[in-house]
This record gives C-alpha cells, sequence and structure tokens, in this order.
C-alpha cells in the first residue's frame, strides 16, 4: 500500500515537470525574441503608368517603392504588395515580422526598405525580394507618439529615421534616438559615425538637398536650427533667424518622401514675428519671401500657393512670377517633382505641372459609393501617385479612429497622368 502510494507521487512528480517543461517551451517560443522573414515568391513587377484617375481604397497608408510595390506598416510587421495600381490591398508580395519589438518607421530609397523598430534596431530589405539586406543596431526611439490606424505617422513622417544623400554621391541613413544620433551606409549598414546628444530638447525635422541632418535644437538657451553633415556627422552651423523670439519653430519645404532632400524652411517665432521662408544654401539660409505664406509649398525651385482660387508658380530665389492658373477655391494638399496636387472644394483633384503651371489631370476623388462628403487627412505623392485620408465630417481631432475616419478603408488613391 505504502509503495503504490510512493509510485504514484513519483509519477505524479513526473507528470508535472514534463507539464512544466512543457509550458516552458511554449511559453519560450511564444515570447523569446523572433523574426519571421516570408520572400517573395513571384517576380519583381515590372514599371506599369496606368491613366490617369482613381485606382483604389486602402485601409492602411502605402509607401510607394521603385514605383512597382506599396510597403506597408504594422505593430510588428513590414509587408509589401503589388501591383501599385491594384484596386484594394492583396496578398503579400513579400513580409518581414519581428517579436517582441514593435515597429517605429518606414523610410525607402531606390529598391532598400529601411525599418526601425522600439530597440533601435535597423532592418533594411531589399524591396525586390523581401530578403534581409543587413541589419544594425540604433538608438531607441526618443519619445512615444500616438498612430492612428492608417499608420501615416510610420511610413509618411517617420521621426528620427531619415535617408540622405550627401556630397559624394552615397546615400546615408540617419536615425536619432535616446541621446544619440547615429549615421549608416545605406548599401551595407556600416557605421559611419555617432554623436551623443540630448535628446530632451532635439527634435530632428528632415534633411536638407545639401546632406545635412536638420534638427531643432532648444538644449542651450533659445531654439536654434542645427546643421549636421550627414557624411561626417559635423555640425556644420548653428542657424536662428534674425529677430525669432524665445520660440522658435520651422517647417521644412521642397522635400522628398519622409522630409528627405528638403530645400528649404518656413520659420516662425513668438508673439508678432511672421512667418519667413529661407533656402537652404552652401552658405547657410538665405531670405527667400515667396515661401513666407502659410500653405505655400515649393517644388522645383518654384514657390507654389493658392489665393482666391488662383494658383500662383513664383522663383523661390526671387519671387519672379512662373504662371498664373485658374483652379477654383481649394488647396494645395501635396507637390513632387514634375507636379503640384490640388484638392478642390467638390474634392476634385487637379495635377498641374509644376513648371508651366498647364493642367495635366482633373477628376473626382471618388470611389464606389463613398461620395466626396469628407475632409482631407494627411497627403502623400510620389511616382505619379496621389493618396489621401478621408476623415469624416465634421473632423474630430479627439474621436475614436472608428469617428474619425470616413470609412473602415479611408485612403483613396489615384493615378495623376
Amino acid at each position: 500500500m505504502g509503495w503504490a502510494t510512493g509510485r504514484r507521487r513519483v509519477v505524479a512528480a513526473v507528470t508535472a515537470l514534463g507539464v512544466a517543461a512543457a509550458a516552458a517551451i511554449i511559453a519560450y517560443r511564444v515570447l523569446a525574441p523572433a523574426e519571421v522573414s516570408t520572400t517573395a515568391r513571384g517576380d519583381y513587377p515590372a514599371l506599369h503608368v496606368p491613366e490617369a484617375g482613381v485606382v483604389g481604397r486602402l485601409p492602411v497608408a502605402p509607401l510607394i517603392v521603385d514605383g512597382r510595390l506599396r510597403v506597408y506598416a504594422a505593430a510588428r510587421q513590414v509587408y509589401a504588395d503589388r501591383p501599385v495600381d491594384s484596386r484594394y490591398r492583396s496578398t503579400p508580395f513579400w513580409s518581414y515580422r519581428r517579436w517582441p519589438a514593435t515597429l517605429d518607421a518606414v523610410v525607402a530609397s531606390g529598391t532598400t526598405v529601411v525599418s526601425r523598430w522600439s530597440d533601435g534596431q535597423l532592418v533594411a530589405l531589399d524591396a525586390r525580394t523581401g530578403q534581409v539586406a543587413w541589419r544594425a543596431d540604433g538608438p531607441e526611439p526618443g519619445r512615444e507618439r500616438a498612430v492612428r490606424r492608417t499608420g501615416t505617422a510610420t511610413v509618411w513622417q517617420p521621426r528620427e529615421l531619415s535617408v540622405s544623400r550627401v556630397a559624394d554621391g552615397r546615400e546615408v541613413v540617419v536615425t536619432a534616438g535616446t541621446d544619440e544620433v547615429r549615421a549608416l551606409d545605406l548599401t551595407d549598414g556600416g557605421q559611419l559615425w555617432r554623436a551623443e546628444v540630448d535628446s530632451g530638447c532635439r527634435e530632428p525635422v528632415g534633411t536638407s538637398s545639401l546632406g545635412q541632418l536638420l534638427t531643432m535644437d532648444g538644449c542651450d538657451g533659445p531654439t536654434v536650427v542645427e546643421l549636421r553633415d550627414a557624411a561626417t556627422g559635423v555640425v556644420d552651423a548653428r542657424w536662428r533667424p534674425p529677430g525669432a523670439g524665445d520660440e522658435l519653430a520651422a517647417t521644412p519645404l521642397g522635400c522628398g518622401s519622409a522630409g528627405a532632400g528638403c530645400a528649404a524652411l518656413r520659420t516662425a517665432g513668438s508673439g508678432d514675428v511672421a512667418a519667413q521662408g529661407w533656402l537652404l544654401g552652401p552658405g547657410g539660409p538665405v531670405p527667400a519671401p515667396a515661401l513666407d505664406g502659410p500653405g505655400t509649398e515649393l517644388v522645383d525651385r518654384t514657390a507654389v500657393g493658392m489665393a482666391d482660387g488662383v494658383l500662383v508658380g513664383r522663383s523661390a530665389a526671387d519671387g519672379t512670377q512662373r504662371w498664373r492658373t485658374v483652379v477654383g477655391p481649394g488647396q494645395v494638399i501635396a507637390v513632387q517633382p514634375g507636379r503640384v496636387h490640388v484638392l478642390t472644394e467638390e474634392n476634385e483633384l487637379v495635377t498641374l505641372d509644376s513648371t508651366t503651371g498647364a493642367q495635366r489631370s482633373r477628376f473626382v476623388l471618388d470611389i464606389g459609393s463613398d461620395g466626396t462628403g469628407w475632409a482631407p487627412g494627411d497627403a502623400y505623392a510620389t511616382d505619379g501617385y496621389v493618396v489621401v485620408e478621408r476623415l469624416r465630417r465634421p473632423v474630430d481631432l479627439d474621436g475614436d479612429d472608428q469617428r474619425y475616419y470616413l470609412t473602415a478603408e479611408a485612403l483613396i488613391i489615384a493615378a495623376t497622368g
């Protein structure tokens, strides 16, 4: 009797150990750091130029890469679909996941997609195959921020991550975060330089067309614009517009995707100091009054602004009028090389040639039964495409996503001709 009881106890103990071991294995597999890379199985899509018009609608914001793919961001995933002019989001062409880190930002240049994660790691993917090109450590993100369900903040306005083309033609990935700025070669992820900084009082706003990292620095007294050489990490200048007052804000202008290669700034100071436009040159920022007006954009060295339904293009350098086109009441929502995109009050998308002001295309941004009774949110333009968030009217900035967006597929994508 005693022997049988002892045997049962041994069996129970062994069983308990087995269960615990199995649970530990399962927990490790679920919770241990991991990555899953699902590479492309089909051919890289050919470049296709669709006719002007609405292409489709999407639930999340795409980053258009090489004019051939749409790249998306999820909480722990970067993935792509094809073709760019697909009416809806389709089965992923490739996908890359990490755990437990979360995705913080995504940028792209050529056929390289660079993702930055909450642990600071950078992972570069070859857009043609989805294969990992390189991995590198970087500083952890400096501050948390709210990201709505479309993910525009992650792919269209990535914070503390940019790609800059430097003087010798190389492309450099610059990443900033907790107490550090670091630069890596886009080709292989090799570290070029690192600099210790105080992240609590600094905010990178983009990179210049001269290959400089632009940062608003308020650490030592009044805020200044710091211009740091992206190739070497050397601070070229710390600049502040005359008479700006104690406070200073700056909006980069004439930028490419994700705030890269900006050609100008518009600054605003405290009190009664009016906004001022500045072209970024080798000798430092120079006044550009043509860029002073709120809502004025810069494309191909032309300052473009709307007034009373008329779109006017002026030389950014001297303010000389280059062209004038009647469009109707509306606003400039995006620019890209060769194109200016205006959204009218009736939600017509009008695209004009940035050099001549001639109309390239005009059509209503509507698809299915969605209608045009929406307000524009964030907008993005590249490779001849425009993508616009559609918000529910009246816009409730504090509302949840269901109240904030027009539909579950809140983004509308169009080809502009």
